[in-house]
């Protein structure tokens, strides 16, 4: 058996002449209707006919590391515990960015020779009258192009 000339073949198939090569190997149906992960698990199977499959060894390994009941793939969602005596912050207070300054401070900056103002308001920006979700938009009005609002502002820092 010519495993490149399969491989060849198959990507010739349509995904469906794929789902149905892929049951008669396996004797399985595929949920599946990505062609190229068709292609890639029909190509193994034919090499393992071929050239023989897992040994019992690998294959008891395999269990073994398959048995993952025990693992958990996303953490538990729950807030984050906050020590007592901290000091607790509002949900407003918390999605400012802190290199930001605070809601009602202007951010300044000369650009083509005029002096641009851009006021922090809590829910976003404002600009010449204008309001902004975010600082890369309302320099983005300014500008005429995609910048990041950090950048043109020259607000670095770490987040």
């Amino acid at each position: 058996m010519n495993i490149k000339a399969e491989v060849a073949a198959m990507e010739k198939m349509c995904t469906g002449e794929l789902a149905e090569r892929y049951a008669e190997l396996t004797g399985q149906s595929v949920r599946t209707r990505h062609r190229a992960y068709l292609i890639r698990k029909i190509a193994w199977r034919l090499q393992a006919n071929a050239e023989g499959d897992l040994s019992e060894r690998a294959r008891r390994r395999a269990a073994e590391l398959a048995n993952d009941a025990d693992v958990r793939l996303m953490p538990p969602k729950r807030p984050p515990e906050v020590p007592e005596g901290a000091p607790r912050r509002t949900a407003a207070v918390s999605r400012l960015d802190p290199r930001l300054p605070a809601p009602g401070e202007a951010i300044t900056k000369r650009y083509n020779g005029r002096a641009l103002q851009v006021v922090v308001l809590a829910d976003g920006f404002e600009h010449e009258g204008r309001r902004f979700k975010t600082l890369s938009a309302a320099a983005k009005a300014i500008t005429g192009t995609h910048v990041n609002g950090f950048r043109f502002f020259a607000l670095g820092g770490e987040r």
